[in-house]
């Protein structure tokens, strides 16, 4: 009877009305860590103590719990879906979760620790706002703590919240915690991240994940919910370059609309109102915003994410690829681009290489000149090695591009500084990179 008061449905939930929940801000994070330090074990916790699973999904975990011959139900279960990470107790694949408190909506990317996967946790932390890193008490910073921090760093996650897991291990020792924070604090330094939190935590009992733990009262921050809650993510994205990347362009030849003339796509920086004074690129045109629509009706400005249709006072020859900024605003127009890249495919990367390049809506083709470096991700090193880059490896290359790209830097605008090399044979994702 307390599994089944446990599993409650978030939908039957009086807090929740439809209105609300569609009105809610979204948050998107990811967990890393090293192999076994708990990071399915927390997100399970995280999902049965928020009273997030459903009754059949808890049922199915108990039973595959009870097969695994454990005394006590394996939350790790809740995301360990695939068949061969359940057998080795691993976290080979990404697995997202979905899941609301009465303040806020969650995706959650479960990512794995193994090197082997390290293209797996660049994915789902690519659109992540945080990143949950697992620290095992009993064994403080590793070389896995440095490899997961700095893809986080290196993939712009604003937020990091450093969990240092199985404190009933050590017996919730305040002196071990402290220890460990001075630890990461030191390497953080060295890191691109403004916002890092700290918090003691046993996933396994539930301690400081969505209740306060009375077993570590010496610890006088929130929990990690309330953390997850109450992150600041408004200003994670540029709202100060204006920066709108055409995806379509909407022409309904309609009786209603004849001489409709509007482009879609997504606000990828900065604000757009109507009446700004715009710059078309590639062909430097300037013309004025006539209107701004979403769905049926017009608003008065568009700021990211926000998916419009911008109608221009002009009729401009604008086609998807084709970006709209503003004159006194203007990004990278160039074809010679440096790029950290994180290879994803078996086929290694050569120099001078051919792949078809996807950008923001634009595409072309490219061939990779030099790998001027690689990176040892577990000690931050680099290797002058140019020969090739092997899957999982990260590596700052030079690439032309056939056309220019129009392009901040990724530490800039993670939209406009980020790309997908493919592979023009098989059209595999042969590699991500973030523009330096």
């Amino acid at each position: 009877m307390e599994i089944r008061k446990k599993a409650n449905l978030m939908d039957n939930n009086k807090e929740f009305s439809s209105k609300a929940y569609l009105d809610m801000e979204l948050l998107r994070f990811t967990t890393a860590g090293s192999v076994d330090d708990g990071k399915s074990t927390l997100i399970g916790r995280l999902l049965y103590d928020s009273k997030s699973i459903f009754e059949d999904q808890l049922e199915a975990v108990k039973r595959a719990s009870i097969r695994k011959g454990n005394e006590k139900i394996n939350l790790a279960l809740l995301t360990d879906g695939l068949r061969a990470e359940r057998e080795q107790g691993i976290t080979i694949d990404v697995a997202y979760r979905y899941f609301a408190t009465p303040k806020r909506k969650f995706i959650i990317a479960d990512t794995p620790g193994h090197v082997q996967y390290t293209r797996n946790m660049v994915t789902g932390a690519s659109t992540a706002n945080a990143a949950i890193i697992l620290i095992d008490a009993r064994n403080g910073v590793t070389e896995q703590t440095y490899r997961h921090s700095y893809i986080s760093s290196l993939l712009q996650i604003p937020h990091l919240i450093i969990c240092v897991n199985k404190m009933d291990l050590v017996d919730y020792k305040e002196e071990i915690y402290e220890l460990i924070k001075e630890q990461f604090s030191a390497f953080a330094s060295k890191l691109a991240v403004k916002d890092i939190r700290f918090v003691p935590i046993s996933a396994l009992n539930g301690d400081n994940v969505v209740e306060h733990s009375k077993n570590m009262p010496w610890y006088g921050g929130g929990t990690l919910r309330y953390i997850l809650e109450n992150i600041h993510v408004g200003s994670d994205l540029n709202h100060i370059d204006p920066r709108f990347p055409v995806q379509y362009v909407v022409r309904p030849q309609s009786d209603k609309f004849h001489d409709y003339r509007g482009y879609a796509g997504r606000v990828a920086g900065g604000v757009f109102k109507k009446g700004d004074r715009v710059m078309v690129l590639p062909s430097g045109f300037v013309t004025t915003i006539e209107a701004i629509d979403v769905y049926h009706k017009e608003v008065e400005e568009a700021f990211p994410p926000m998916s419009v249709t911008i109608r221009l006072s002009d009729d401009l020859d604008i086609s998807r690829g084709d970006m709209i900024v503003k004159e006194n605003n203007v990004p990278f127009v160039e074809q010679d681009i440096d790029v950290m890249i994180c290879w994803m495919n078996e086929k290694p990367l050569q120099p001078h290489t051919k792949y078809h390049l996807k950008h923001t809506t634009n595409d072309v083709k490219c061939m990779v000149k030099e790998i001027k470096y690689k990176v040892d991700v577990n000690t931050l090193n680099r290797i002058e090695d140019g020969v090739e880059l092997k899957m999982n490896e990260i590596a700052r290359v030079s690439i032309r591009t056939t056309k220019p790209l129009f392009f901040d830097s990724y530490r800039k605008n993670r939209q406009t500084g980020s790309l997908i090399l493919i592979d023009e044979g098989t059209n595999n994702t042969m590699g991500v990179g973030m523009i330096v």
